[in-house]
């Protein structure tokens, strides 16, 4: 890697050593300093430090990354087996969007995380994020199996605050530290890591919905997922390694500077259309369950439709993602965003076993292809590696708004006088989802002109 230097000469900087072998006019000093640091100049390079792109500890990472989301945003997108069950038997006195108001909770803490997050991942502390974020997950998801029935206020805490404040330390550095090993293969990378989020939801619905209606019941299911937890974390936390050094272990770093992200008007309508299409992309996640059997359908289908549905989000989280590193995320992003939207309306024909399976499998790749390419299509507004963190942590951060209240309105929209109106809820998730695709569309336009290329 080579940049100039105050006396207009070049610096050059090995990758391995970390030695840094200054060139100036005078030869003779040239050759002194590589003597003395025993090492063969480098050919002089205009790009990046290269990446491995791949290797045993870069996957690993990954691994680990995929059982961190595996535990937390797999325990997010099941919310639906816990909104079922409460609306049903734990809080069967409370209406669905107070209810919803505890999973919307802890996804809000989980993308807020990302700001305070993302500044200790930049600064150097990602172990110490990971480690934190595992013993308040695991604490509050083993007092979640003490709470008792129709105690909302014991299930907020330990579900909506102390779970969602445990994945928020945990969920931006697991994606994040991905970057640290991958430049060119980095959609596909972070795809792989989200895509454990999908098969944790597949497992978690499916065991806590027979857990939690046999005869282990609440308390043991919830202590079951815990137990998974608890090895997937402690395994997580001994797999996951960095390797560029932090922004204070570089010499003479500078902070970030935010006054350009702040005027970038191109990455905030990236943000805003993020954040609407947000705002009502999980309202089938949630609601898919109790809509089916509203309908009439047997609590056998309602039970399988949300694992379904993340079932093939599984796919729509890796296939998109290694066509994006292709063609770019914007342009994958774009239509999974647009046909999203189109899809909730067909929420309306998922009133039998064949309406319902469909749904789930179109719906689950589509959603899982937009949720999975946000996180590069932000970071390609990066003007550098150091911002890319920073403008990671503000997406996630302003995401997390959409996220706590999207839920809670389709809920309200949904029940009225104990009786649910579908297309209310229905309506509005397809409007925001659609609107967020409009600001993803400018927002790419704003970004090739920039950079001068179809390719994002």
């Amino acid at each position: 890697m080579s940049a100039t230097t105050p006396d207009g000469g070049t610096t050059l900087i090995d990758s391995k050593s970390n030695l840094a072998l200054t060139k100036s006019d005078n030869s003779s000093g040239d050759a002194e300093l590589a003597a003395s640091a025993h090492v063969e100049k480098p050919p002089q390079s205009s790009g990046p430090p290269p990446f491995p792109e791949g290797g045993l500890k870069a996957w690993l990472t990954v691994l680990g990354g995929s059982m961190v989301l595996f535990c937390t945003f797999g325990a997010v997108q099941s919310f639906g087996v816990y909104q079922a069950y409460y609306s049903s038997h734990y809080l069967s006195e409370y209406v669905a969007s107070e209810i919803s108001w505890i999973g919307s909770v802890q996804t809000f803490l989980l993308f807020a995380g990302g700001l305070p997050a993302g500044k200790l991942f930049d600064e150097g502390y990602f172990h110490h994020c990971i480690g934190a974020g595992s013993l308040i997950y695991l604490f509050s998801i083993f007092m979640l199996s003490l709470a008792k029935p129709h105690q909302y206020y014991q299930i907020f805490l330990a579900q909506g605050i102390g779970m969602g404040i445990g994945m928020g330390l945990l969920f931006l550095p697991a994606i994040s530290v991905t970057s640290h090993y991958f430049r060119r293969r980095r959609a596909a990378a972070m795809g792989v890591v989200l895509a454990g989020s999908s098969l944790g939801a597949v497992i978690y619905s499916i065991m806590l919905n027979n857990l939690f209606n046999g005869s282990a019941g609440f308390g043991w299911g919830v202590r079951a997922a815990g137990f998974i937890d608890l090895g997937l974390l402690v395994t997580a936390n001994l797999l996951m390694k960095t390797r560029l050094p932090s922004r204070r272990e570089r010499p003479n770093a500078k902070p970030v500077d935010i006054k350009p992200i702040l005027s970038d008007v191109g990455f905030w309508l990236c943000v805003i259309g993020a954040t609407l299409t947000f705002w009502g992309l999980f309202v089938p996640f949630f609601y898919l369950q109790v809509f089916s059997e509203d309908h009439g359908l047997s609590k056998n289908i309602g039970f399988y439709a949300i694992p379904i549905m993340n079932a093939a989000s599984i796919f729509g989280r890796t296939i998109p993602n290694f066509l994006g590193d292709v063609i770019g995320p914007f342009n994958v992003m774009i239509p999974c965003t647009v046909i999203s939207g189109g899809l909730i309306y067909l929420m309306f024909a998922a009133t039998n076993l064949g309406g319902t399976i469909a749904f789930g499998i179109l719906y689950g790749f589509f959603s899982g292809g937009f949720i999975s390419l946000i996180t590069p299509a932000a970071a390609s507004f990066s003007r550098d590696l150091n911002e890319i963190g920073t403008r990671i942590g503000i997406t996630s951060f302003v995401i997390a708004f959409a996220l706590l209240t999207g839920n809670p309105i389709a809920g309200a929209l949904a029940l009225v006088d104990g009786s649910y109106i579908w297309y209310r809820p229905l309506v509005f998730a397809s409007v925001v989802v659609l609107a967020g695709a409009a600001c993803l569309t400018a927002s790419r336009s704003m970004l090739s002109k920039r950079k001068n290329t179809n390719r994002l």
